[in-house]
């Protein structure tokens, strides 16, 4: 059933507004007509199952016929900060940690970082990224639409990473603690604090990070935290985390 994302305003006495690209979809593209079904997804995780029944030149309108908590939510929040890579790889990324079930991404750029955010083209780029967390959220069924922020420094995205609950800094040097261990508590924290962990997993570019950026992250409180015997692609290591996190909430 193709499935969709709107703001809470976009709901009204039983009614969802669909309008934008969405509307176009809808009606030109998937040559959809009254009576036919759609799922829609708020912000908060709400689905709704919605049977469409007026069609206007720039909106669609659709009568919600029931509604549910999404299931496809990870019982965790991931916030992914990854190190700005070079080319096209941030795509990636931003691609398959929505996929794995990150609600967040935020490029930022630290002192191996070979590729540098140009100001002037920030906008246009993170419209594009947001519509490729767009599309990777329909296909994966995501029950919300993960956000991609616009590229911050080394920092900022300390400050950001360190309102989360855990820090898992994935780094290459010594005295880090394998993954398998530094996500050892995070199953329980639900039951224990009656909400869903904020995690933060911050991984650094095709040249990793300094020692001095590994010394600013481990005084902020960060976990250094390894991610096997093998050195992972930087467009790997934060899908590999995520992935690592699934297995120790959802799968056991």
């Amino acid at each position: 059933m193709p499935r969709f994302f709107v703001s809470a305003e976009q709901i009204e006495n039983e009614f969802v507004k669909i309008v934008g690209d969405d509307a176009f979809h809808i009606s030109r593209a998937l040559r959809m007509a009254a009576g036919e079904h759609i799922t829609v997804c708020t912000p908060d995780g709400t689905e709704y199952d919605c049977v469409l029944e007026v069609f206007a030149p720039d909106n669609v309108s659709a009568r919600i016929k029931s509604r549910r908590k999404s299931e496809t939510e990870p019982p965790f929040e991931a916030y992914v900060y990854q190190g700005l890579p070079k080319g096209d790889k941030l795509e990636t990324v931003i691609q398959k940690a929505v996929e794995c079930g990150a609600v967040e991404l935020t490029p930022f750029e630290s002192e191996f970082c070979v590729a540098k955010s140009k100001p002037e083209a920030e906008e246009k780029r993170t419209e594009r990224r947001q519509r490729i967390a767009l599309e990777a959220a329909k296909q994966s069924g995501r029950g919300a639409l993960p956000t991609v922020n616009v590229t911050v420094s080394f920092d900022e995205m300390l400050k950001r990473a360190s309102k989360a609950d855990f820090v898992l800094f994935c780094y290459e040097g010594q005295d880090t603690l394998p993954i398998g261990r530094a996500i050892k508590g995070i199953e329980n924290f639900e039951n224990e604090k009656g909400r869903r962990p904020k995690i933060a997993i911050v991984v650094g570019s095709e040249g990793g990070f300094s020692e001095k950026e590994a010394r600013m992250a481990a005084e902020a409180g960060f976990v250094m935290c390894g991610l096997g015997k093998r050195i992972l692609r930087t467009e790997t290591a934060a899908m590999f985390a995520l992935s690592c996190l699934v297995c120790a909430t959802e799968l056991s």
